[in-house]
């Protein structure tokens, strides 16, 4: 029966082709075929100084590179000797829809002990990457790069060579993400770019500073992980001796990291900059660049008479740097960028007139009020800054020195980049119009239009990541056509950039060169800026749904993306597929917990939660018989504010747990301006309660903390005694906290309860 069923889907897709795809699968034009196998398996290496247990491909991180010549038939096998389900996606690869390689969105999941086999026309050349789309794969080593080479050679050079640029973690990638979510300072502690308070006033911050507690944000942030290490090809630093002086070397420069963004920089003569995310541009000479995750740059250049080239890729938080080396002899070294100010970004940011904090979480997630969040939040430009249509859509129509830039430079003035900057720095130097493609790119003028506007929100606090304020877990899909053509404005609303990937097309990236305006599969949208791009029809294969997110690993795993649907039939080979399984990744609960073992008290919280809902579990117990438990269920209608319900344990007198009360409560929870974490409720004896607490860095690793508990009882359940209207009860505590590590701190604090004492705080 089931061989049955197989058969008669197998003939419904060959009888309805047009229906399911406006491309035939197949070898159809009988093309010479390239053929590889891909073997994934779990093993331990060690990239940072330390042994872990990571995912290899064919043996090493990265994976083999992949070549193919335009015009030839790619069949890839991917083995999965793994215990876990795996997957493949060709980032930029024009490619069958199902083939892309989203698992449970285009293609199935690879499971453990199966094989795979991809297969699908080379249509396009140029440099490009393949990685997991499964979960936090990447991070642990599956990626690899593609090069695809044209039919004709258009650029003179004599030999070829991939840089791949990537991040290391030595931590499990899902223990990453549950530091994340629990709001955990240890990251930014540990690379040097927290901005505790005693650094904030010592460069005139505290203002500002004010400025973003009001509006619930700590400050301005560029990066989210802690990273030991960062890669080119596998290694901290590489060289590349056999090179000969006079050569031209094409580096294909990839951004194969998670989450790390890069500055890149060269020594000697200026490399001339001659593709883009596998796209030729304008040949131009280009030094310092910025390359975004998931980005792919080629470079042009000559191996010198004496001396050895320097490549630097400095992370774009100045956490950390990786090298490589062209030819023999002397090093000539690379421009050195300078480590971003994050205490100086804030007080910029807080003289602008821009409001921060649009929810990553909406109270109704189907109502669209995308323009009216736009225009509440982020920057303010004056009307006349930018004007559009579509019959003089050759980009965007701007006003001649209307769009603000750094004095007028280009990013990669290097002399430029030195001066003080003002206004919109921090966003200028990101743009591309430093990009501009060979032939025209723009569309007709007949064709209509469809605008959408993708606001780029996120929480911090409890790291949560969507657009327009609604996670990819409570979204529709986005309907596009072939016959329409597609602009979409990405208005970025968060502290930080990010490097937006749409699958299986490629993009007019909207700047300065209008019809030349460039083609890309990845677009950075900086913090706080703006960046447009359109796309219109995708080479005759106009069907299924494409994935479209945030290439931040731990942003889109948290629901930072979308679906970009050309609403035709679903593939009778996804039936088994279904894709609530894909949002369900990107919904899971995670869980954390913390103990406190001090001399005046032991406490213990527990905290498991995914978008919506969070379970907590907490007791503490004093040295004077003090007992306090508590398990709720909160429910978070928007970012901020939630409602809860659960129960209440504790003892009636202190010295003596012969008697312990359990009450009923339930009650609201909103986290205030200023980051102050309100708790209001009442419990079944009707007796309502109101709590105040908080915790501020006021050094590298120290911080504050301090909590506030009123209590107050009317007699409309408790008998009062005699002349009493109401009973109150005033619980507070105040202490201080050093980081270790991520996982333990010293604490001392002072309990109206308990007494003063000192001990030792575990995170789980």
């Amino acid at each position: 029966m089931k061989n049955l069923i197989n058969i008669l889907i197998l003939l419904l897709m060959i009888g309805n082709q047009p229906i399911f795809g406006q491309l035939v699968e197949g070898n159809v034009n009988n093309l010479p075929v390239h053929k590889y196998t891909l073997t994934i398996k779990k093993e331990m290496v060690e990239k940072a100084g330390k042994k872990v247990m990571g995912m290899t491909i064919n043996g090493t991180i990265p994976g083999p590179k992949l070549e193919f010549t335009e015009g030839e038939y790619a069949v890839i096998y991917v083995k999965n000797e793994m215990d876990v389900e795996t997957s493949i996606h060709w980032h930029g690869i024009l490619i069958p829809n199902f083939y892309d390689g989203v698992p449970y969105l285009t293609t199935p999941p690879i499971k453990p002990g199966t094989t795979f086999k991809y297969e699908f026309p080379i249509r396009q050349s140029g440099t490009y990457w393949y990685h997991s789309h499964t979960m936090l794969q990447e991070q642990s080593g599956v990626f690899g790069s593609v090069i695809i080479h044209p039919k004709k050679k258009a650029l003179p050079y004599d030999k070829d060579l991939v840089l791949m640029l990537s991040d290391w973690t030595n931590e499990k990638p899902e223990n990453v993400l549950r530091n994340l979510k629990r709001g955990n300072e240890w990251y930014g502690i540990k690379k040097g770019t927290s901005t505790p308070l005693n650094k904030v006033i010592g460069h005139g911050g505290f203002g500002a500073q004010l400025k973003f507690w009001k509006q619930r944000m700590e400050s301005a942030d560029i990066a989210d992980v802690y990273y030991p290490a960062f890669l080119i090809n596998g290694k901290q630093s590489v060289e590349y001796p056999e090179f000969k002086p006079g050569e031209k070397v094409r580096l294909r420069i990839i951004n194969g990291s998670t989450s790390t963004n890069f500055w890149m920089t060269f020594g000697g003569q200026t490399p001339l900059l001659v593709s883009a995310d596998g796209k030729n541009v304008v040949p131009i000479p280009h030094n310092k660049t910025f390359i975004a995750i998931a980005e792919s740059y080629d470079f042009i250049i000559t191996i010198p008479e004496n001396g050895k080239i320097e490549f630097r890729a400095m992370a774009q938080d100045g956490s950390g740097t990786t090298t490589t080396y062209f030819g023999k002899g002397k090093v000539i070294p690379a421009e050195i960028v300078p480590k971003p100010n994050k205490i100086e970004m804030m007080k910029k940011m807080a003289k602008m007139d821009m409001k921060m904090g649009a929810p990553a979480l909406k109270y109704r997630p189907k109502k669209d009020d995308r323009y009216k969040m736009e225009k509440k939040y982020g920057m303010k430009m004056p009307k006349d800054t930018m004007k559009m249509t579509h019959s003089n859509m050759d980009g965007m129509t701007m006003k001649k020195n209307t769009m603000p830039k750094m004095n007028g430079m280009k990013m990669g003035d290097s002399k430029k980049d030195k001066t003080k900057m003002n206004g919109m720095e921090m966003y200028s130097q990101y743009n591309y119009d430093y990009l501009k493609s060979p032939v025209k790119t723009a569309y007709p003028k007949n064709v209509p239009v469809k605008n959408i506007l993708l606001n780029l929100t996120g929480n911090m606090n409890r790291y949560i990541w969507s657009m327009n304020g609604v996670p990819l877990s409570e979204t529709d899909n986005i309907k596009i056509s072939k016959d329409t053509v597609t602009r979409i404005t990405f208005n970025n609303l968060t502290m930080m950039p990010h490097p937006m990937h749409l699958h299986g097309h490629f993009f007019r990236v909207i700047n300065e060169n209008g019809e030349y305006s460039p083609l890309k599969h990845t677009v950075n949208v900086p913090s706080m800026g703006k960046v447009t791009l359109e796309f219109y029809q995708n080479g005759g294969d106009e069907y299924g749904d494409w994935f479209f997110h945030c290439h931040i690993l731990y942003h889109m795993i948290s629901g930072m993306a979308r679906v970009m649907s050309y609403d035709t039939p679903t593939d009778p080979r996804m039936l088994k597929y279904p894709t609530s399984n894909l949002m369900k990744k990107v919904d899971k609960y995670y869980a954390w917990s913390t103990l406190d073992m001090a001399s005046n008290t032991a406490a213990y919280n527990l905290v498991a939660s995914n978008i919506r809902n969070q379970f907590n579990v907490s007791a503490e117990y004093g040295w004077n018989k003090n007992l306090e438990a508590e398990a709720t269920y909160e429910y978070y209608l928007y970012d901020y504010f939630r409602v809860f319900g659960g129960v209440n344990i504790e003892n009636e007198n202190r010295d003596n747990l012969n008697e312990i009360s359990t009450t009923a409560i339930a009650g609201i929870r909103y986290l205030t301006p200023y980051l102050l974490d309100l708790d209001v409720r009442v419990d079944n004896k009707l007796r309502p309660q109101i709590s105040l607490s908080r915790e501020i860095m006021i050094f590298p690793r120290t911080s504050i903390f301090g909590m506030y508990e009123y209590q107050a009882d009317f007699g409309w359940v408790n008998k009062l005694d005699a002349g009493s209207h109401f009973e109150r009860e005033v619980t507070w505590n105040a202490g201080i906290e050093y980081f270790l590590s991520r996982d333990f701190s010293l604490t001392a604090s002072y309990d109206n309860r308990f007494g003063a004492g000192g001990g030792l705080s575990i995170r789980f």
